[in-house]
Parts: structure tokens; sequence; C-alpha cells
């Protein structure tokens, strides 16, 4: 037997000897390569993120792609790079440099959240407040903008909605400037409101400024109730909401002075031969105002209400009023 050297039952060449034997009887590993067909990589095992026909192809091999030849270099054919945009002068879009018409549009876009009406109501300050903003841009912008938000829109010459506005000692044409007030081309007349009380307001004054209304070519008239329906006895003074809303509409039509026509309309439960639409009617027929119809009524120049009383106005035709023949 062979004689046991010191220390060869701990190490062998630095290692313990069962795990240098454990070496030596491990196999030696085989150098492969891509294409032969015996042999399937352990990545093919993997669903593979750059799908190609040949995926044994080493060309198509993700792990042989360099990251570098990904990145574009500036002045290069590819796109450019960041170094290069920020160099990129930023030209400004220049709103004024648009068509009339188009600038229109855009005007018409931004103001779409306002009512077609405009009243004094709570909502006004977020609606409308919020949309004038665009008025402080420079002076043609505002020029534009206010000209197409005034003529554009219907203003009610007094406050119909119930509460603070309807109360108000300052209706809202006294709250616009003289150059807004330039701008308006169509008012409205609400009635009904107030039959039993009118709203010490509802006064024409050198405060309202119809007198700088030099636009306005129509008036609108809107009958939400007539007093004078059978439904109204004794609750009502006799004649006197129409003589009130005659006198009203009769100095409105004073102040205004470049009126031409005016448009009637009510609710569905007006009758167009009641005394308050004739009352006012004959208003607009003496001043050989141009009477038209509004959409919400329908009505037309013949009567609507089926048979008529001698001596009812029954519309106007030019300047001369159609009555009811005796």
């Amino acid at each position: 037997m062979a004689p046991r050297l010191k220390g060869s039952r701990t190490r062998a060449n630095g290692r313990p000897r069962a795990a240098a034997a454990a070496a030596s009887a491990a196999p030696t590993p085989i150098t492969t390569s891509w294409n032969t067909p015996s042999v399937t990589p352990i990545s093919s095992a993997y669903t593979s993120a750059y799908p190609t026909e040949d995926e044994g192809d080493i060309e198509n091999d993700p792990s042989t792609i360099k990251i570098s030849a990904l990145s574009v270099q500036e002045g290069s054919s590819g796109p450019a790079s960041t170094a290069a945009m920020a160099k990129i002068p930023v030209i400004p879009f220049r709103f004024m440099d648009l068509p009339s018409e188009l600038r229109l549009k855009v005007y018409a876009f931004h103001f779409s959240n306002i009512q077609d009406t405009v009243d004094l109501a709570p909502d006004n300050p977020q609606k409308i407040k919020k949309s004038l903003a665009i008025m402080r841009t420079c002076r043609q912008v505002r020029t534009e903008a206010t000209h197409y938000l005034f003529s554009s829109h219907v203003f009610r010459i007094f406050p119909t909605l119930p509460g603070r506005p309807f109360k108000t000692k300052k209706p809202l044409l006294a709250r616009l400037k003289p150059y807004q007030r330039h701008c308006l081309t169509t008012l409205e007349f609400r009635v009904g409101p107030g039959w039993s009380k009118p709203p010490r307001s509802w006064v024409v004054n050198p405060a309202l400024g119809l007198t700088e209304c030099i636009n306005v070519r129509s008036v609108n008239v809107f009958v939400e109730c007539d007093p004078s329906d059978d439904i109204f006895k004794g609750f009502r003074r006799e004649g006197f909401y129409e003589n009130f809303c005659r006198n009203l509409l009769n100095d409105i039509l004073d102040g205004l002075p470049a009126v031409e026509r005016v448009q009637f309309d009510a609710w569905s439960s007006v009758k167009k031969r009641g005394d308050m639409v004739q009352t006012l009617l004959d208003v607009a027929a003496q001043r050989r105002k141009k009477i038209c119809w509004g959409p919400e009524r329908g009505w037309t120049d013949g009567d609507d209400d089926g048979e008529v009383e001698p001596g009812v106005l029954l519309g106007h035709s030019g300047s001369t009023a159609v009555w009811a023949a005796a």
C-alpha cells in the first residue's frame, strides 16, 4: 500500500478531495453551432419578441443586436435627435394670420357655452364672465370678439328670471358699456312675469341706454301669459297689465333709433286674439313696423284660434294693419 501523504486527506490542489473528484468526473461541454439542426438553443424555448422566418439565423438573434446601433447620431439621415430638435426654432401660431371667416368660427366655438338669449342670471359669472377673458388679448381681438358676442345673441331688455335678478334696480342693458350697446342687433321684450305687480325697474330711462343701440333692427316680443284670460278673473285688475305693457313697448320703440321689425311669439296657452297680444300688435302696427312671427308658437298672418270676432287685429301686411271685417 502506498503511503499517505501529509494533508492529502483534506485537500488536493487547494480543494477538498471529494470536490476535485466530482469535477474530474463531470462531462466536458460540447461546443455547438446555432446552425446545427440536432441542437436546440435554450433561448428558443421562450416566445421570441422578434418573430422571424428563421429563428436559427444568428442575424435575427436578439442577443446579438447592439443597442448602440439603435441610437440616432446627430447629422445622420434618420430622425433628428433630441439635441437637434432643441436647435430647431419654435414658430408660434399667429391667430391674426387666419382669414376673418375662420376667426369668426373660433369666436363661435369660444362663446358656445352662452345661451342664444342672454338675461341676468346667477350663473352668469361662471358662464359669461370667464369667456370675456379673451377680450384682454389685444385691441383687435377685443373688437372682433365683442362685436361677435353682442351681435349674435339676443339680449333681454328687462330681467324675467325669479329672485334677485327680477327685482334688480339695474337691468342688463344698463350694465353694458356704450361700445357694447353699439354692437347689439336684437333685443327681447318679455311680458308676463310680474303681471300683478311689475318691478319698479321696468321703466325706460336714459340709464337703459336705448339711444345707443344704433344697430338694433329687431325687437322680439314674447308673451308668457295673458292676464285677460278667464282663468285670471278675480286675481287681476281689469286692463292694468295690458296698458302697462302697451306704454312700455311704445317707450322702447321710441328709444330705439333704427328698429325696423317686431317679432311676436308666445307660449301655447296664449291666444293670438287675446287682449294682451292684440294690444301689442296694435302698437307695432300704428308705428308702421314690420310684424313677423317667432318659431315657438308658429303664428302666421292668418288667425290661429278659429273664428275671429269683428274688429280684431289679425296681423300686419307691409305697413298696413289687417283687421277682421265687421
